[in-house]
């Protein structure tokens, strides 16, 4: 761990206790001058994982099939404001571009927004869709007003901050980040008070499993205000991630680095963490807030349901050999249940309950 994000991290521990685990995913991954996201490029072979995007193009042509299909869906809406979470280096967006340009009108009507916070990866997403002009924002709040929006969020809401609750004995404690010299960074507990309680399902509080239940206060205000923005200003939301798709216990924290599992406290600001989502709990904040919910299905079965495979027989029809393999073995990456067919989730919002979003089976 860079020596200046420890001292950051002692010295906050020493003035106000023991952090509680997602201040210190916070510090982690976003602390403006030492934080993984703000000072590197953790994507591809030579960074900490790979994403769907930098696979396949196919994973690209899909979600932009998705945007274009919605769009007709809306009623082609003159102008819309196309919101990519977390956009990596650009190639998911520059994907969905390149599919859309022979969709009548998306090209004149879309605004681009891209939510970042890392300006390592805000200037190569400046770079590679230049022609698009871009705007950058921060929140949702940030998105241009009284227009309808297209929200995608892949492999996003992962990475937001969670916090860890546990239950030994029937007594729940809140998991804590603690320091001692000698020691290192170490892990502890503290009682949990109302406010915090409030965040577990009550279905949760009535069991009695002890274990660690994961909660996230930050994604449940992300879910209200991507609502709130669906209901004003009306559209979808696409959400493809790693997750559960039934509220349980368990630890689901997870630090990546190299391509390789690494200890949570070994080296935080040199590696991502990253949970698992709640899928159950996502519909469930989608439901309460008056929205639509579609899902959850599989990555594969999202994929498939889109023409994944119609679209690389098609490539290969005109590929070399080599490239062939390619096509083929990106396929079999994002679509094959042992490997991240099954493990990605994929569920959507939607304000209109007219509108059943592509790549879904039914609508709960």
């Amino acid at each position: 761990m860079p020596e200046e994000l420890l001292d950051i991290i002692k010295q906050n521990i020493r003035q106000n206790g023991a952090m509680d685990m997602g201040e210190y995913m916070s510090l982690c991954l976003s602390h403006p001058q030492h934080g993984y996201y703000m000072t590197s490029d953790p994507f591809g072979a030579k960074g900490d994982f790979i994403t769907a995007p930098e696979i396949s193009q196919l994973f690209g042509e899909m979600i932009g099939v998705w945007c274009a299909d919605l769009w007709i869906k809306m009623g082609r809406p003159q102008q819309f404001a196309l919101v990519e979470c977390g956009p990596g280096r650009g190639t998911l967006m520059s994907d969905i571009m390149r599919v859309t340009n022979g969709v009548s009108g998306f090209h004149t009507s879309v605004k681009i927004h891209l939510m970042e916070i890392s300006p390592a990866l805000k200037a190569k997403q400046a770079q590679i869709l230049a022609q698009f002009k871009p705007v950058w924002i921060e929140n949702l709040e940030d998105v241009s007003a009284d227009m309808p929006i297209i929200l995608i969020g892949n492999e996003f809401l992962d990475a937001l901050p969670i916090r860890q609750l546990m239950r030994q004995n029937g007594e729940w404690q809140e998991r804590t980040v603690d320091y001692e010299e000698g020691r290192g960074l170490f892990l502890s507990g503290r009682p949990i008070n109302n406010d915090t309680q409030r965040f577990i399902p009550k279905e949760v509080l009535a069991g009695k499993e002890d274990g660690i239940f994961e909660i996230s206060p930050i994604l449940n205000q992300f879910l209200k205000s991507l609502i709130f923005l669906l209901q004003k200003q009306t559209g979808g939301a696409l959400f493809i991630d790693y997750g559960y798709t039934k509220t349980a216990m368990g630890d689901s924290l997870q630090a990546m680095k190299s391509h390789q599992y690494t200890n949570i406290f070994d080296t935080p600001s040199l590696c991502d963490l990253t949970a698992h989502v709640d899928f159950e709990r996502l519909l469930e904040e989608g439901r309460a807030g008056g929205t639509c919910v579609h899902g959850v299905v599989t990555q594969a079965q999202f994929l498939k349901n889109l023409g994944i495979t119609h679209r690389a027989n098609a490539l290969c029809n005109t590929a070399t050999s080599n490239q062939v393999k390619e096509i083929m073995s990106g396929l079999a990456r994002l679509i094959d249940t042992a490997q991240m067919g099954n493990l990605f989730k994929v569920a959507a919002y939607c304000n209109d309950p007219q509108i059943t979003p592509s790549g879904f089976h039914e609508s709960f």
